[in-house]
């Protein structure tokens, strides 16, 4: 088990940027860790994976080309640029230290903080 702290979130105004910390208890690097944002209402939206060790990582589709995860140690990052209004949603970060294949799908992973809300609007 890991314990799984976020922050960073905020409201921001359509274009600006934000940086989301994940900090684990321990080191990352032996897990998968892993970005999901909720809207209520709606499923967990895979916003991006960093793998084991850091050298696979995949983006989801709203986030690809504006979004950037990467990690140190015990925390992970996702820096999100060009900030649009439906990224609105609160931002989770997971972990898992069982091995997941391309599909990151939330119920692979078993360690989950309690969220950041990121606000964009004018």
């Amino acid at each position: 088990q890991v314990q799984l702290v976020e922050s960073g979130g905020g409201s921001v105004a359509p274009g600006e940027s934000l940086r989301l910390t994940c900090t684990a208890s321990r080191s990352t690097f032996a897990m998968n860790v892993a970005w999901f944002r909720q809207i209520p209402g709606n499923e967990r939206e895979g916003v991006a994976v960093i793998y084991t060790g850091g050298r696979m990582i995949h983006y989801g589709e709203s986030a690809r080309g504006r979004f950037i995860i990467s990690r140190e140690q015990n925390r992970v990052y996702l820096d999100m640029n060009n900030l649009k209004a439906d990224d609105t949603a609160m931002y989770y970060c997971a972990a898992t230290t069982s091995p997941i294949s391309a599909s990151w799908h939330p119920d692979l992973f078993d360690n989950w903080g309690q969220g950041t809300q990121v606000t964009v609007t004018s």
